[in-house]
């Protein structure tokens, strides 16, 4: 075995959960979780030391996504107004994410989300981030 292969050795136990593909709801939950501190640190920084590690978090959890979560086809703004029409909200009902204003400029394609919102309406209607980029 190389000397790289051993170093790696000595660590996978305690890592390894970290970096596996999860194959059931709560592994995959807790990546998620992983996920969203990851994104609360390093945000759009592709220089930050672990954006790499954020990727690959992504990259796993996309992995059990595409095996086990149908996907929410369209556009980002047509999947929050189905969430929305879905759980019988209105715009002000969505006040987490800014004022009445700000979610009408989002619905109707005006304004971008952004990495805080998108993250809670993952949380809020719990789907994967993606349906939302």
């Amino acid at each position: 075995m190389n000397i790289q292969l051993k170093e790696i050795a000595k660590v996978w136990p305690d890592i390894q959960p970290i970096f596996s593909v999860p194959h059931n709801e709560k592994d995959y939950n807790k990546l998620v979780n992983l996920l969203d501190n990851l994104i609360d640190e390093v945000g759009n920084n592709e220089n930050h030391p672990l954006s790499s590690l954020m990727e690959t978090i992504g990259s796993l959890i996309e992995t059990y996504e595409s095996q086990y979560i149908p996907e929410l086809e369209g556009n980002p703004m047509d999947t929050l107004n189905n969430l929305m029409e879905e759980h019988g909200l209105k715009q002000s009902d969505l006040s987490e994410i800014g004022s009445q204003g700000v979610v009408s400029e989002i619905l109707s394609g005006k304004r971008q989300l952004n990495v805080r919102q998108i993250k809670l309406l993952s949380k809020r209607f719990k789907v994967s981030p993606a349906v939302f980029i």
